[in-house]
């Protein structure tokens, strides 16, 4: 009944439907219009996305109807470093940019007339990451730096060009911002209340300028204010 928007990517797309996420206020945001369908899997890279893609975006999911927007939001993981404790998800960059490609043609020839959004990878906090392991870190050196997470961001900005669709710069956009390492990231890669609502407005500027807005997308059923209160079954007779 109503288009949908598929969230697809890593741990910060799994988290997004949270307290106070970006998938989640993009789903409150677009009540009544759109579904916002979480496909987020904490860990996953680029490679793990390939091999389970087919799976997570079947073409005939509720009747084959074509999703108005894909979000593809991977790269923090592909992005740990080689010879640190995480190293079993690092992607190397000449396999990263070639594996988003092959997402965003996958995604292509399934859906032609879907819209796809990349964003790439976060800033990092060093610091956060040393003192926020996820795995034992013997060598206590970060898994992840903001400088190769930002190579990696520029990869994904260079793949959105090459393929003429739309991406977000996270990587530059949120380190604009004050203190950004404390206020925008709570453990040095996950977003806090602050990060994900710079993600959220980035998402909806950006699908406004590709044309999906709630001024462009038309309300599933009449709303309170249109129905008659003298005859309310004739709205739904119409």
């Amino acid at each position: 009944m109503r288009p949908k928007i598929y969230l697809f990517g890593d741990s910060i797309t799994e988290e997004s439907f949270g307290d106070g996420g970006w998938g989640a206020s993009l789903s409150h945001h677009f009540s009544r219009t759109v579904d916002v369908v979480l496909r987020g899997y904490s860990g996953y890279n680029t490679r793990w996305a390939l091999k389970v893609i087919e799976k997570v975006l079947p073409a005939a999911d509720h009747g084959g109807a074509a999703p108005l927007v894909v979000t593809v939001f991977f790269g923090a993981n592909d992005a740990c470093l080689p010879d640190r404790c995480s190293a079993f998800q690092h992607v190397p960059l000449d396999e990263y940019k070639p594996n988003l490609h092959s997402i965003v043609s996958f995604l292509k020839n399934r859906w032609p007339t879907t819209r796809i959004l990349l964003i790439t990878p976060p800033p990092i906090d060093e610091e956060g990451r040393l003192r926020h392991p996820y795995v034992e870190n013997p060598s206590n050196q970060p898994e992840r730096t903001n400088e190769a997470a930002g190579a990696y961001a520029k990869a994904c900005v260079a793949v959105a060009g090459e393929c003429g669709i739309s991406v977000i710069d996270l990587w530059t956009k949120m380190q604009q911002f004050p203190d950004w390492e404390k206020s925008c990231l709570r453990d040095g890669l996950h977003l806090t209340p602050s990060g994900n609502r710079i993600v959220f407005e980035e998402v909806v500027r950006k699908l406004m300028e590709e044309g999906v807005s709630l001024e462009t997308l038309p309300v599933d059923l009449p709303l309170i204010s249109e129905i008659d209160p003298s005859d309310p079954i004739k709205s739904f007779q119409q």
